[in-house]
């Protein structure tokens, strides 16, 4: 029985087969109901495959990579995990002295003079915006910044109040000719927690590439990007139930793409009956409602990124709405009743 475009399911001992049908087709395997990107298998056990993780931006790093001389591979992944450090050092608000930092602290006051790659990133981010009506917004950060998950707290209704209309991308100026970027209120912060870990997989990928490696992955929390394949066969990436960890809602082979997943399990905690998660509704300035998990599937993982960020703040059925009219981007979503979105490239089929 096909699933496209929009339809729900139930996820409980659901078994199918899925595939994309306007670029290379693969199926996929559902098994119950989202948490978390995971590589499902081992690392191969061949000596041509070299690995390494790490704690960057907050979260584990992966770096996976096949060639025949180990030297190119090891130098290959080294280089990407400093390009992480790099780019964690520039972008990261937990770091005072971060270029990010900086402009928040300054440009509500005067015009910010950038680094090219982070005017850019803030640039494609405000595209992101546009696209998706406002529910992706790097500038959540001016409510978001006051949440502490580890902690529990959150603002009180009346300070969430006061703080909510710092929230609004059109509060940011780029000035392309100067190179400069202002905000144009007291009170506005940008955080790019919703795209830069995408940018650093997507470099990542890159770098391996310039080191002439053709199969590999980059990946960094939710955000994988597949480089090749696994030597002959797909890469095989699940996506976990966001209240069962043990339990998969889908097995996907890949090959060369970007995926990424965004769940209100990542950073949360709850209060009286309600789950406080770290992806905030810009229109409200706390956690976006209606859905668990939405997992985005593209050629490009800054893309991903933010699409599953956007969409999982604009829910299942205006979300796939947006996913539905761009080109080679699919999503699956789960939503708060455990219930899998598919948008319309992707068909279910239930034996």
């Amino acid at each position: 029985m096909a699933r496209r475009n929009g339809h729900a399911r139930d996820t409980k001992g659901a078994m199918g087969h899925r595939g994309i049908s306007h670029r290379q087709a693969f199926a996929a395997g559902l098994a119950g109901s989202l948490a978390c990107i995971a590589l499902l298998v081992a690392p191969i056990a061949l000596a041509d495959w070299h690995r390494q993780d790490a704690q960057i931006m907050g979260t584990t790093v992966l770096v996976q990579a096949w060639h025949k001389d180990a030297a190119v591979a090891r130098a290959g992944i080294d280089a990407v995990i400093r390009d992480m450090h790099r780019i964690d050092a520039l972008m990261s608000t937990y770091k005072a002295d971060s270029e990010l930092s900086r402009l928040n602290a300054q440009a509500a006051h005067h015009p910010v003079r950038a680094s090219e790659e982070l005017f850019s990133l803030i640039s494609r981010a405000l595209e992101f915006s546009e696209l998706s009506g406002g529910a992706f917004d790097v500038t959540y950060a001016s409510v978001g910044y006051r949440y502490d998950y580890r902690q529990g707290i959150r603002p009180d209704d009346r300070t969430r109040e006061a703080l909510l209309p710092g929230i609004d991308f059109r509060h940011v100026i780029l000035d392309r000719e100067q190179g400069t970027i202002a905000y144009r209120r007291e009170g506005v912060r940008i955080d790019l927690g919703g795209i830069a870990k995408g940018y650093a997989v997507e470099r990542g990928a890159a770098i391996l590439r310039k080191h002439g490696i053709e199969h590999g992955q980059v990946g960094a929390g939710g955000d994988t990007r597949l480089l090749g394949d696994r030597r002959g066969r797909p890469w095989v990436v699940g996506i976990r139930d966001p209240r069962d960890r043990d339990r998969m809602v889908a097995q996907l082979p890949l090959v060369d793409e970007a995926i990424s997943t965004s769940g209100d399990y990542e950073r949360y905690f709850e209060e009286d009956g309600h789950r406080y998660h770290h992806i905030i509704d810009p229109g409200t300035g706390t956690s976006a409602r209606g859905v668990r998990s939405v997992s985005v599937i593209g050629p490009d993982a800054t893309l991903t990124d933010a699409l599953s960020t956007g969409v999982f703040v604009l829910g299942a059925t205006d979300g796939l709405e947006l996913i539905n009219r761009l080109p080679d981007v699919e999503a699956v979503i789960v939503d708060d009743e455990g219930r899998l979105w598919f948008s319309s490239g992707l068909d279910m089929q239930q034996p």
